[in-house]
């Protein structure tokens, strides 16, 4: 959040991908952050935080996108599955893919 107040300060347009659907406007505004300002998404997935931080990315209508946080990207084969199901390697391969497709969108 240090960063977007910042940001924001020298006139930046942000972006927050609240994955852990945690954000604290108060706290937020506290920081420093201009919330009214400020661009926040909470997906339900992992795959719908990275599909919209990728339409951000391609809009080039942002300056700054922090998605909060990694660890809460969970993909969406791991949320409709069962319990004790496994799902070895499924978060770091969506976070491969979406890496090198967001990487290659941003100019």
């Amino acid at each position: 959040l240090s960063v977007i107040a910042e940001a924001q300060k020298a006139g930046a347009t942000c972006a927050f991908v609240d994955a852990e659907h945690a954000l604290d406007p108060e706290y937020a505004g506290k920081l420093g952050v201009n919330v009214e300002d400020l661009l926040v998404s909470q997906p339900d997935t992992g795959e719908q935080a990275l599909e919209i931080t990728d339409m951000l990315v391609r809009s080039n209508a942002v300056d700054v996108i922090i998605i909060d946080s990694v660890a809460a990207l969970v993909p969406k084969a791991e949320i409709e599955g069962e319990m004790g199901d496994m799902h070895v390697g499924l978060q770091a391969r969506l976070m491969s893919q979406a890496l090198r497709k967001i990487t290659g969108n941003i100019k």
